[in-house]
């Protein structure tokens, strides 16, 4: 019987999202994780068949426990549970290694699907996220947060969300200098003039929007 792990900081969505799962025959909910470092370890100490994550958690992203947690078994099944629906997260997402991604708008059903076809080794995603990658793709193929990398997307992103550089820093284990020469990269690649420009950039691209980093 598959084994899940979910990952979302709000235990009472998590909930939902254990009745959901475990009213389908043959998924059995092995563990929870409120930020990515308990998902990560919990990982390694349960060894799931499938990981549900939100991409918005406390501290690093749900982009870095995927990469994490890809690092230390290149086969993990990853599948994004999320409400941002922007192409360019949903590729970074993939690029970190999931395996698939849902929005939080899709009926429960797409989840179920999703899940079951993340086990049997395909990519899957729900109407909303594929429809916004086809548009991506017919206008062009890139967006504006396209050159930058994973980490400075995270970055970029908690920093739109209102945290200081030494936030970021302490938050994703890196040097107060370190923030800083990656913000500049960031500021640079998009043309930001301003942080407020930077932050109109971030909305924009739909990095952050409502909450940020704290949506449901």
């Amino acid at each position: 019987m598959p084994t899940l792990l979910l990952v979302d900081d709000h235990p009472v969505v998590r909930e939902g999202y254990r009745r959901l799962l475990e009213r389908q025959p043959g998924f059995t909910v092995a563990a929870e994780a409120g930020t990515a470092a308990e998902a990560y370890r919990l990982y390694k100490a349960e060894a799931p068949d499938l990981v549900i994550l939100d991409l918005s958690l406390p501290g690093p992203s749900g982009i870095e426990a995927i990469r994490h947690i890809r690092q230390w078994d290149g086969d993990a099944c990853i599948l994004v549970f999320s409400m941002r629906t922007s192409a360019a997260v949903a590729r970074q997402a993939f690029a970190a290694g999931a395996s698939g991604y849902v929005s939080k708008a899709s009926a429960p059903r797409d989840l179920l699907t999703a899940a079951a076809g993340v086990l049997r080794g395909e990519r899957a995603m729900s109407h909303d996220i594929a429809l916004a990658i086809a548009q991506d793709e017919v206008s062009g193929g890139r967006t504006t947060l396209d050159d930058l990398s994973p980490r400075e997307i995270e970055i970029l992103g908690m920093t739109a969300a209102g945290a200081t550089a030494a936030a970021v820093a302490e938050a994703l284990c890196l040097s107060l200098k370190t923030v800083q020469n990656n913000l500049s990269l960031i500021r640079a690649k998009l043309g930001a003039r301003t942080d407020a420009h930077l932050v109109w950039i971030a909305v924009g691209a739909g990095l952050v929007g409502g909450p940020p980093w704290a949506e449901t």
